[in-house]
């Protein structure tokens, strides 16, 4: 077999040859729940805009109060650490000449994701810039490993414009070869699920294959004064020799997901799940419209999943039991599956409970903890952050607004307990990610005394 010297020593996987791919991540050895399988830093990232001003452009922290570069007055810092690491990484060769190319006409005349594309790009080929060997795969094993990347099927786009840098890169080939693998190989950075920047991980990107049945999947840890890290954990107990995957595209995008991986990836998925809806034909049937049909649907598909049973259950038993899979899906709720549907009842949830329609907010909410233990797999972060919004919910119904004529205040206050434990259960396998003094976590923990409280 052969040897990848690139590969972390503490990281748990080998690569191993397949007939179908070109490689494939198998674990090392056996691989618990909730294990982290490889940590590996970001080569470059580039904070969306709408974070810039609010984040370290450095470490990637939210901060109240941040320090900004006086040179070119794009960029922003926590403290004078993280701003002089940033200008030994890249912002040196970038402060003169940064805030000039991002006025200029040519790069505002860029659509938003090419903007993003030409500053990520930027970023990294003044980071190139710095090595001793400037722009050399020698110098820099994060560059050989990223040339090694297979480029994405849409290759032949040209590179977008970037900023001047000194020395500049030997050759436009350079510049066009890395662009060529930035499209299926760019990774949206996110705090509790919430985009934040894109960075560029090649190791991350050389070892792991997509599913959308994924038994991993990645995490980001922002700490001060260092790049991002990825953090790729595993979802389930996964067995020596057992290929790893993580999720390139969301799982619940049932019906675009095979254009996803055409235009931008270049392969067709052969995941179980991708295996039935190609069973099922291309066409997945539209919801009902009518509200009476709409309730019905819901209550089917509560009741294909079980999901009763698993809000009854005791957490760990709960969070652990295996929900029914697509294969057993009867042809009558194939149109679950409609991407459509989902986003329904994503904005009746949410409209209900801001606006105190807690009867409407409850049916819309088991429904969609429903839809999701159906199509995400087990211990997947959006399930825990889904139990953890029907948990406050349940609070505001119960505590805050004008609560039901006979209600039980122990019952209500054990049904929240119940929900937070079940979020907890299921987020902890992801374990603490993004900005570390916030999130679920710290979440769970204040509605809980509040509760004990109450």
């Amino acid at each position: 077999m052969q040897s990848y010297d690139w590969i972390p020593s503490s990281s748990l996987v080998d690569l191993h040859p397949d007939p179908t791919k070109r490689n494939k991540a198998v674990a090392r050895r056996n691989i618990p729940v909730g294990s982290t399988v490889l940590s590996t830093p970001a080569f470059a990232t580039a904070l969306l805009d709408s974070e810039k001003g609010h984040r370290c452009d450095h470490c990637l922290r939210e901060q109240t109060s941040l320090k900004k570069c006086s040179g070119c007055g794009s960029y922003w810092y926590c403290d004078a650490k993280c701003q002089n690491l940033h200008w030994q990484t890249n912002h040196k060769r970038l402060c003169k000449r940064i805030g000039q190319f991002e006025n200029s006409v040519t790069f505002q005349q860029l659509e938003k994701h090419e903007r993003m594309d030409s500053l990520l790009l930027s970023h990294l080929l003044a980071q190139l810039s710095t090595l001793n060997e400037p722009y050399s795969p020698r110098e820099s094993r994060e560059l050989e490993v990223a040339l090694e990347l297979l480029p994405g099927p849409a290759s032949n786009v040209a590179a977008p414009p970037v900023c001047p840098i000194k020395p500049a890169p030997p050759s436009q080939r350079l510049v066009e070869d890395l662009f060529a693998r930035f499209g299926n190989n760019n990774f949206t950075i996110h705090s509790h699920l919430n985009s934040i920047a894109h960075g560029v991980f090649p190791v991350a990107s050389r070892l792991f294959n997509h599913s959308c049945v994924p038994n991993a999947v990645a995490k980001y840890v922002f700490s001060a004064g260092n790049t991002v890290t990825m953090e790729v954990v595993s979802l389930r107990d996964i067995a020596v020799g057992e290929e790893i995957c993580i999720p390139y595209i969301d799982p619940a995008l049932m019906q675009t997901r095979h254009q996803v991986f055409q235009i931008t990836y270049g392969f067709v998925c052969d995941c179980p799940a991708c295996a039935f809806l190609r069973k099922i034909g291309t066409s997945v049937p539209e919801p009902p419209e009518d509200a009476t049909e709409l309730a019905h649907l819901g209550a089917k598909l509560r009741d294909f999943v079980g999901v009763d049973e698993y809000l009854k259950g005791a957490p760990v038993v709960a969070a652990d039991s295996q929900p029914r899979s697509l294969d057993d899906l009867p042809p009558a709720l194939y149109c679950v599956l409609h991407e459509s549907y989902m986003s329904t009842l994503s904005e009746a949830f949410s409209r209900a409970s801001h606006e105190g329609d807690y009867v409407q907010a409850a049916e819309s909410g088991v429904t969609l903890l429903a839809l999701y233990l159906l199509v995400y797999p087990k211990n997947y972060p959006q399930i825990g952050m889904h139990l953890l919004e029907m948990a406050k919910t349940q609070w505001n119904h119960s505590f805050v607004a004008l609560n039901p004529a006979g209600e039980d205040k122990e019952v209500a206050k054990n049904i929240v307990f119940q929900l937070l434990d079940l979020a907890r259960s299921v987020l902890r396998v992801l374990g603490m990610e993004g900005d570390s003094e916030t999130g679920p976590f710290r979440e769970i923990e204040v509605l809980e005394d509040i509760a004990r409280n109450a």
